[in-house]
């Protein structure tokens, strides 16, 4: 067995995406979104648990006046979107004339970031976009125009910096796929 390789549950996992390579995205999307968000004040709402990570890394290199707060989320179980999406933890910052960007770690189906979009759009935000770590256009079933993509990525189960199987695997500073 390879050592770079690692053992969660049932499946073995090799190294994908570098924490160098994923700090490099996250200063590139800062900088757009320093520059998009000059002079607005956004609201920026991580959504748990997968984004903690990319939300904590990306916004320590935001420098524009912002708020934070976070969105709780599930859609997956094992490896596959359950096509289900249940809000867990709910909104309490008010919308209505804010400039709102959804902090994702992966979109992938796109079902929790449609039903996402659809319910914040109801509060009025002066605009609401959204930044993500990993997006897998082959899997999306949503027509989305994300604005914000740090890597397109194939359709390969990936662990790691945020991303978990069955609660596994978050805390790696590095991704991995599936073997």
């Amino acid at each position: 067995m390879n050592p770079d390789y690692i053992s969660l549950h049932d499946k073995q996992f090799k190294p994908y995406l570098s924490a160098a390579r994923l700090a490099e995205v996250e200063q590139e999307l800062a900088a757009r979104l320093n520059q998009d968000y000059a002079d607005k004040k956004p609201l920026f709402l991580a959504i748990l648990n997968g984004s903690f990570m990319f939300a904590s890394d990306l916004l320590k290199l935001v420098q524009i006046p912002c708020e934070v707060s976070f969105i709780r989320v599930a859609s997956y179980q094992g490896t596959s979107s359950t096509g289900e999406v249940k809000e867990v933890l709910g909104l309490t910052e008010e919308l209505a004339g804010r400039h709102v960007v959804l902090l994702e770690d992966i979109v992938d189906t796109g079902h929790t970031m449609r039903m996402l979009l659809d319910k914040l759009a109801t509060k009025q935000p002066a605009s609401l976009e959204v930044a993500t770590l990993f997006m897998k256009p082959e899997c999306l079933q949503h027509e989305l125009a994300i604005r914000y993509v740090g890597l397109s990525i194939p359709n390969d189960f990936i662990v790691g910096y945020g991303l978990d199987y069955d609660g596994l695997g978050r805390n790696y500073p590095d991704v991995y796929k599936v073997v």
